[in-house]
């Protein structure tokens, strides 16, 4: 998840995640998956912050519709499909739970996935937190199983949302997921934090480096925005074969981990996309 719109001021949340990692086995990936008898199964979390993950003035139909959309995109992460939502709500007083149920509930049967339960409380600040279950037909696509000389591929172009000022409905890629694990795809996440921050965490779990291409954009948005701007919930993946038929390529993943370039120039240290500070 992304917080543009405020930041606190202890540590970034990377390093944060870091610290959790190692107090918290398994965790780091898209969505968690459990192994219950009947096949794998996809467990992800996330919460949507008014003023923090949204403009102030987004409409709340939009706000539930994100808060939904955002999770079923880190199913879509894993070359999976989600099956149910939990929705909790904490809301200040006087705010329209019906327009803002209206776009959850818009979200969930665009994508098939019903809200089976949650909880309601109230609170300073309008946070809906949704997780969602979810399913995948074979093994989850990680983020680590990237290597050398694999072609790298987008699912469409980049930087729509921050040429929009963030205001636009995310889209969750969940066929195009499918079709990227079904095709071979061996390391996936989806770009929520921006293309060189969430490829970064590919080659950084998977120990390679990435040689970018191009990078296509969407119509109005810059490069700074494609490469940094986040929100796209595009999903960017790897995979062996020279051309799949699903995605756009855009690079190929190196041999040298601290390789970072883009056209053949190296990227400047530190670019990336949002990082929470806490």
């Amino acid at each position: 998840m992304r917080g543009r719109y405020r930041s606190g001021l202890l540590t970034t949340e990377f390093a944060l995640i870091e610290r959790l990692r190692e107090r918290f086995a398994g965790i780091g990936d898209d969505a968690a998956v459990v192994d219950p008898p009947d096949g794998p199964l996809l467990l992800a979390a996330d919460a949507v912050v008014a003023g923090v993950h949204t403009p102030e003035d987004v409409p709340l139909e939009d706000v539930g519709w994100k808060a939904v959309v955002v999770n079923v995109s880190d199913i879509a992460a894993m070359g999976g499909r989600p099956l149910y939502l939990l929705v909790t709500v904490a809301a200040p007083p006087g705010t329209d739970l019906e327009r803002l149920f209206d776009g959850i509930a818009e979200a969930a049967q665009a994508y098939v996935c019903p809200v089976v339960g949650g909880d309601l409380t109230s609170g300073d600040t309008l946070v809906v937190t949704v997780a969602v279950a979810g399913t995948v037909d074979g093994t989850p696509v990680m983020r680590s199983g990237a290597s050398p000389g694999e072609a790298i591929y987008v699912t469409g172009p980049l930087g729509a949302a921050a040429a929009s000022g963030w205001t636009r409905r995310p889209a969750a890629r969940v066929a195009e997921g499918v079709d990227a694990r079904g095709a071979g795809a061996t390391a996936m996440i989806d770009v929520s934090d921006g293309l060189i921050a969430d490829l970064g965490h590919i080659a950084d779990e998977s120990g390679v480096g990435f040689a970018l291409d191009e990078v296509p954009l969407a119509p109005g948005a810059t490069l700074e925005q494609a490469l940094t701007g986040g929100e796209d919930y595009e999903l960017v993946f790897t995979a062996p074969a020279p051309r799949v038929p699903v995605g756009l390529r855009v690079g190929v993943c190196t041999a040298d981990p601290a390789e970072r370039t883009l056209a053949g120039q190296p990227l400047p240290v530190g670019v990336g996309g949002w990082e929470h500070e806490f």
